[in-house]
């Protein structure tokens, strides 16, 4: 009688950042074992354990992969070590959303590559990814599997391909062409949260109101917003929108300027994402201002005088336009508000904690250029 074979057991750890990453990793956890079970070969007993830290930064701005690996991985009695970070990273120009260190047995995800949809099915699928890359090593196999064709018509149109690895990394995937820059932009933005940006201005916030709130009892706003057309009123809306958000980049020294460590195309990368966050962020300001404004509307105007005012039977277009209207001058009004806010306090609401890091970093780097010159 041939005797059973007992399962090697093999222990992946995921040590991520807080926030998103800490928040997806424990989503996952208890269904990773199952997937890599079935992907890797059900004669290894997979176990996944899973934790939650502040990942640091070295010198350069990045996350010490091996260091981090070299420590953790004996600490906890970890096989495997799977970084998962929400800093935007890149092999010399090139944004990169994993890479990994066989002979290290430790590989890192950096969830803005991964886009702002299906997170979660997107790092499952890549930490199996990643994990096969590190037992191949270890079991002398092939870390990819043959490929079918439907596989390879995926690869066609995917925004990411494999490319040799630069440093401590054996190998990155690499975001390329169009798709790969947008869904990076995409991530950064998801990232950054801008729905945030709302409570966090409260000064902002309460100028708005209070604007919006004097131009829906002014009967001059009334006429005036009778007479401009929808396409008019939707241009203002987009400029309010627009005025705000450079008034908040540009008071809150939010633009990142090219430098001797921070080359062009990286930051057009993020001053976009800046730009889109706080212009969706505002978008949500007026969202919100415009619901209030017209509850206010029906409440304190009435039907009838307002149509006596406009010369014609008011009807749900004539509140519709004047709401419309007062939440755009609201916004513009907003801008000033925002004087009152702590630059700090805007940061956080615009960008992660990994992101003001990277930042700080930036202008300390370019503070002790400054003073070097």
């Amino acid at each position: 009688m041939t005797a059973q074979r007992t399962p090697e057991a093999l222990v992946v750890g995921l040590l991520t950042d807080d926030g998103l990453p800490g928040q997806l990793a424990g989503r996952i956890a208890d269904d990773l074992p199952d997937r890599l079970a079935r992907d890797l070969g059900e004669e290894t007993d997979w176990r996944v354990e899973q934790e939650t830290q502040p990942l640091p930064l070295n010198e350069d701005g990045d996350i010490p992969m091996l260091a981090l690996a070299k420590e953790r991985r004996a600490e906890n009695g970890w096989d495997l070590l799977v970084l998962i970070t929400d800093l935007p990273r890149r092999s010399g120009t090139v944004p990169i959303a994993s890479d990994y260190n066989a002979d290290h047995g430790v590989a890192m995800v950096s969830l803005p590559a991964l886009g702002a949809l299906r997170l979660r099915g997107r790092v499952s699928r890549l930490i199996v990814h990643l994990v096969r890359h590190l037992v191949a090593r270890r079991a002398a196999k092939e870390a990819d599997p043959p490929r079918g064709i439907v596989d390879r018509l995926r690869d066609l149109v995917a925004p990411t391909k494999h490319i040799r690895g630069r440093g401590t990394a054996d190998e990155h995937l690499a975001l390329v062409g169009v798709r790969g820059r947008v869904r990076l932009l995409a991530g950064m933005i998801r990232d950054n949260r801008p729905w945030r940006l709302v409570p966090n201005l409260a000064g902002a916030t309460a100028a708005a109101a209070a604007t919006a709130a004097y131009g829906i009892i002014t009967t001059s706003f009334w006429k005036l917003a009778e007479a401009l057309s929808t396409l008019r009123l939707a241009g203002i809306m987009v400029l309010a929108i627009v005025v705000m958000a450079g008034w908040l980049i540009v008071h809150n020294h939010l633009w990142d300027k090219p430098s001797g460590h921070l080359d062009r195309r990286k930051a057009v990368l993020y001053n976009a994402s800046t730009a889109l966050t706080l212009s969706i962020g505002v978008a949500c300001m007026y969202a919100i201002l415009f619901a209030m404004a017209l509850l206010a509307s029906v409440v304190l105007v009435e039907g009838t005088y307002l149509g006596e005012v406009l010369g014609h039977p008011a009807g749900p277009s004539s509140y519709l336009k004047l709401v419309w209207l007062a939440s755009s001058v609201g916004i513009v009004a907003g801008a000033m508000g925002s004087n009152l806010e702590d630059e700090e306090r805007v940061r956080r609401a615009t960008y992660s904690r990994r992101e003001r890091e990277r930042q700080e970093r930036n202008r300390e780097r370019a503070e002790e250029t400054e003073d070097d010159d």
